[in-house]
């Protein structure tokens, strides 16, 4: 089985035609890489897509480190905690027209602290970070996002986002922060708390499905819209 087929199979991770590096439970994962580390250095003609996935434990580190111009990389993380974790993400840019964009999506049964860090190091430089949170019960949750303009780094485009949906006997803690000392592009934060609406409960239901069955549901569709 190929890697792209691996990752659908397994994970529900959409594959694409690109260069990948893959980190199954915190660690790199060689067979299903083409590139060996997570620092992009020269210019690839494909996309890289960084692809984290699995369940997480202990504590974590991801450097996504990029010095070529004109690189897209792409970052997809699906993991799941069910015991006490600690994931740091930090995220470095210094490619001119270089975009990074990053999809994480975070299951939590336990306690869990995110740290993600997104540094620009060169003007017109991209970094946009979504994060999704599904904080079960009684799990309690820390996430930060800081995101970084340095000097004469101007025209550059940062958005650092939390969205959580979460059980009611759960704890969320959101923590951004920005640094910004030249003039962006833009320049966005944002955190919310989804809930689903009364017409699409009503309209799973209708559909014959019980009450677990919609909060499923509604949980898979939250993660992996």
């Amino acid at each position: 089985m190929d890697n792209m087929s691996y990752m659908w199979n397994e994970f529900n991770i959409k594959t694409f035609n690109a260069e990948t590096i893959v980190y199954r439970d915190g660690l790199y994962c060689p067979e299903l890489s083409t590139i060996d580390n997570e620092n992009v250095n020269k210019k690839y003609d494909l996309p890289v897509h960084i692809i984290y996935v699995g369940e997480l434990k202990d504590k974590n580190l991801l450097n996504v480190n990029v010095g070529a111009d004109d690189q897209k990389v792409i970052i997809t993380g699906k993991i799941k905690i069910k015991s006490p974790a600690v994931l740091n993400i930090f995220i470095k840019n210094a490619g001119k027209n270089s975009e990074i964009n990053a999809h994480i999506a975070i299951e939590n049964h336990s306690d869990f602290e995110y740290k993600c860090v997104a540094e620009h190091l060169y003007r017109e430089t991209s970094v946009i970070v979504k994060n999704k949170l599904l904080a079960e019960k009684n799990s309690n949750t820390k996430m930060s996002g800081t995101a970084i303009i340095g000097r004469d780094c101007e025209k550059c485009v940062s958005d650092i986002s939390f969205s959580a949906m979460a059980d009611e006997n759960a704890k969320i803690e959101f923590m951004p922060e920005q640094k910004i000392y030249a003039e962006p592009t833009a320049a966005d934060h944002s955190a919310n708390i989804y809930q689903p609406t009364d017409a699409q409960i009503l309209y799973l239901r209708q559909s014959g499905l019980g009450g677990i069955d919609v909060q499923n549901v509604i949980k898979e569709a939250f993660l992996n819209d």
